[in-house]
């Protein structure tokens, strides 16, 4: 008889101890799952907002892009536009005035080590027309014929020759690179370059328009028969994505 009891005993009390094993087991595993389905739903949330934040960031990239390209462009024509306001202002019969700009691509370096030459991606070109390059609203060198190729010289090549004034006095001079600044030679004796003064490009080579800035004077050398004026860039080209090239002068 006691043996049935105790038996009995033994089993209610295992019952009894698997029930609440059981439940709570099993309250264990729904609160382990509830926190792992959190758990991914948070990633889930988190991965999205970024993608959505990366692509929304794409976009105004692209749109600052634009915006900055069309920015460069009026610029590249404000100087020039000031500039011949001024002639305008004190010359009345002054004809129309209408320079054009357009943008073109760097494709790669003419040749290795020489980081003052670039290929570029030119429609339209002629190539018995020289045109003058900007970048950031300032003068950058020219494009020469190569091989029946457009060939950008910036304006630190000594093949990059251009007109420009020197200073409030206009001071008339030919630019040319030095492979490190730009150099305006044969200045004749009596006028006074000064350093500090600012270069600009005077248009009167059909090369670029009148009024680009191009740099400072930072040097003048006395020669026997002229002065030189050495000039220090305001644009510190390593060649850009794309530049303007001047399609129209006047």
């Amino acid at each position: 008889m006691k043996s049935k009891i105790k038996v009995a005993a033994i089993t209610i009390s295992l019952a009894f101890v698997s029930v609440y094993l059981s439940d709570h087991a099993r309250a264990i595993f729904v609160g382990g799952a509830g926190s792992s389905v959190g758990l991914y739903q948070n990633a889930i949330t988190y991965i999205r907002d970024r993608i959505n934040e990366h692509f929304r960031q794409v976009e105004e990239i692209k749109a600052l892009r634009a915006q900055n390209i069309e920015l460069e462009r009026s610029a590249a024509l404000l100087s020039t536009f000031a500039y011949e306001l001024n002639n305008v202002l004190s010359d009345k019969n002054s004809s129309s005035y209408a320079p054009q700009i357009k943008q073109v691509r760097a494709l790669t370096y003419a040749k290795i080590g020489d980081y003052d030459k670039v290929w570029l991606d030119f429609k339209d070109f002629d190539k018995d027309k020289i045109y003058g390059m900007i970048y950031k609203g300032k003068s950058a060198g020219i494009v020469v014929n190569k091989d029946s190729k457009p060939l950008g010289l910036l304006q630190t090549d000594p093949g990059s020759i251009f007109s420009v004034y020197i200073g409030d006095e206009k001071i008339a001079g030919i630019a040319k690179g030095n492979n490190k600044n730009i150099i305006i030679k044969y200045i004749s004796q009596w006028l006074n370059p000064k350093i500090g003064d600012e270069v600009y490009t005077s248009g009167l080579d059909d090369i670029f328009f009148g009024g680009i800035p191009v740099g400072k004077v930072v040097e003048i050398k006395e020669e026997d028969l002229y002065k030189s004026a050495i000039v220090e860039p305001d644009n510190k080209i390593e060649v850009p994505s794309y530049l303007y090239v001047v399609t129209k002068g006047k």
